[in-house]
């Protein structure tokens, strides 16, 4: 089988590539895109795909505007930390919709899937598809490394998680931070949902540290945390609905 990846994570991308080897080694990866622009330019071409896998937020926007404006004749498998998006996964060609962080037998049993369905998409037969949104308990604490030592972190020290310069660091209520060895997705899939929210690619911000949260310009939000000294604390213009009634949940 040949597939595409849509991904804009590179922790995200190696760790799929190792479970295809795994669960499906004759399958060939032959090309992975970051953003809605480079995937659109590619698919225009019409390149002979068996499958697609797609997580839901690219880097310069959200990957379903991909399949509005192309149409693809492959099935698509979509591999996000988001279950929000489900119905509108498979009103697309998606015949699986999985949860970061991603688990070898769920993918084994998508790509089965995939196998079973020919170029052309048999649109009755994916509305009786079953999505699997099945999560595990949420984390309680993270174990992180104080120089030669290990302490654990509660989840209720926590502020926020946050990427700089391809590395994932933990805030806590003490102003302190420590490096996790989880992307922003992996985390979102882990950590429980009513305290933790993913305002944007960078950010993951807890209730306790959305105590000042100011407009910002194009309609979007801005949260100061005490300890980051970062203006880019803001809430995605496409993800501003969904922070107000998680806020108000």
């Amino acid at each position: 089988m040949k597939v595409i990846i849509l991904e804009d994570e590179n922790r995200a991308v190696n760790h799929l590539k190792r479970l295809i080897h795994l669960v499906a080694p004759a399958m060939e990866v032959l090309a992975v895109f970051d953003t809605v622009r480079e995937t659109v330019s590619y698919l225009e071409k019409d390149p002979d795909l068996d499958l697609i896998f797609s997580d839901v937020q690219l880097a310069d926007g959200i990957s379903f505007e991909i399949f509005s404006r192309i149409q693809v004749r492959c099935p698509i498998i979509f591999t996000t930390a988001y279950d929000t998006y489900a119905i509108e996964a498979f009103n697309t060609n998606g015949i699986d919709y999985l949860l970061k962080p991603i688990e070898e037998e769920r993918l084994r049993k998508a790509v089965e899937k995939a196998k079973q369905f020919s170029t052309r998409i048999d649109i009755e037969s994916l509305l009786k598809l079953k999505i699997s949104t099945d999560r595990k308990q949420p984390k309680s604490r993270f174990m992180v490394k104080v120089g030669e030592k290990i302490r654990t972190i509660m989840v209720e020290e926590i502020l926020a998680f946050y990427s700089f310069e391809k590395t994932t660091y933990l805030h806590t209520t003490t102003h302190r931070n420590y490096i996790l060895d989880y992307s922003l997705d992996e985390l979102e899939g882990m950590l429980d949902q009513d305290r933790f929210f993913k305002i944007n690619r960078k950010y993951i911000v807890s209730i306790d540290a959305c105590s000042q949260i100011h407009a910002w310009s194009n309609n979007r939000l801005k949260i100061d945390i005490e300890g980051i000294d970062d203006q880019k604390i803001v809430v995605a213009r496409e993800r501003v609905r969904d922070f107000k009634t998680w806020l108000d949940s």
